[in-house]
């Protein structure tokens, strides 16, 4: 399929994930497991199995790998950020067209100093900074303090706990931003929100479009709950539908 002229970039933990993606047209991948702890940083094998399948699907740019060491907050030790310099390192070599990666200080400001080892470590690699900016103590300020060092794009819901609400930070986000790196409006996206979100300008969405799977057998004692999240190819495909219907070129907000 043709993708769609608001880029659509899907979150998914697997291989059936990547190849529901590549069917429907999205843009590219964030490719993750634990979507449930926010996301966190995928196997080896995972990177190289999604990695071949855009290749064998002719799809360039595709697969945006999260690098998370763990759950929680943002700000990382040394030996932390050292795992995560290792991680991009291993995901660029497996052929990661790009990486998704952010951290904080303690202050609660983005660690630009982290931030730019990490863009460093991806060379050629696009680099998105994730919703760490989001956690930041002034996400607008976080947001116009990446441009001009190597960041690609900036995943964000414009501060707030979901896209729809952080609508009019997101429009001043991508106002500030055009030309120098991308807004991509990310958390809580809902199909109905699609319209309005590229009305405010932003160059892309991203949802997860998860459902949730009960196949595999009970996990039993020891094996945590039953079922677990998988990529729903009907959200994946009405998602793009209503990116397709936009404007190809949304006026700024």
């Amino acid at each position: 399929m043709v993708a769609s002229p608001l880029p659509v970039e899907i979150a998914v933990q697997d291989a059936a994930g990547t190849r529901i993606a590549l069917a429907n047209g999205a843009a590219r991948i964030e490719l993750c497991q634990a979507l449930g702890l926010g996301g966190l940083t995928p196997s080896a094998g995972l990177v190289e199995a999604a990695v071949d399948l855009a290749r064998d699907a002719g799809a360039t740019g595709f697969v945006h790998v999260l690098v998370r060491p763990r759950g929680g907050g943002f700000v990382y030790d040394a030996d932390e950020q050292d795992t995560i310099l290792r991680e991009i390192r291993a995901a660029v070599a497996a052929g990661a067209d790009g990486v998704v990666v952010g951290a904080l200080t303690e202050g609660g400001e983005l660690d630009l100093d982290a931030i730019a080892r990490f863009v460093e470590a991806a060379g050629a690699a696009e680099v998105t900074v994730h919703r760490a900016v989001d956690a930041s103590a002034d996400p607008l300020g976080s947001v116009a303090a990446l441009a001009g060092r190597g960041v690609r794009r900036v995943l964000t819901s414009g501060g707030a706990p979901d896209c729809r609400a952080g609508l009019e930070a997101l429009a001043e986000m991508a106002s500030a931003a055009a030309g120098r790196m991308q807004i991509m409006a990310g958390g809580g996206v809902k199909l109905d929100d699609i319209p309005a979100l590229a009305a405010a300008g932003v160059d892309a969405v991203h949802l997860s479009a998860r459902g949730r799977a009960l196949r595999g057998g009970a996990s039993g004692p020891g094996g945590g709950v039953d079922g677990f999240d998988e990529t729903d190819a009907a959200l994946v495909a009405a998602a793009i539908a209503a990116a397709s219907a936009v404007p190809a070129t949304p006026p700024l907000g």
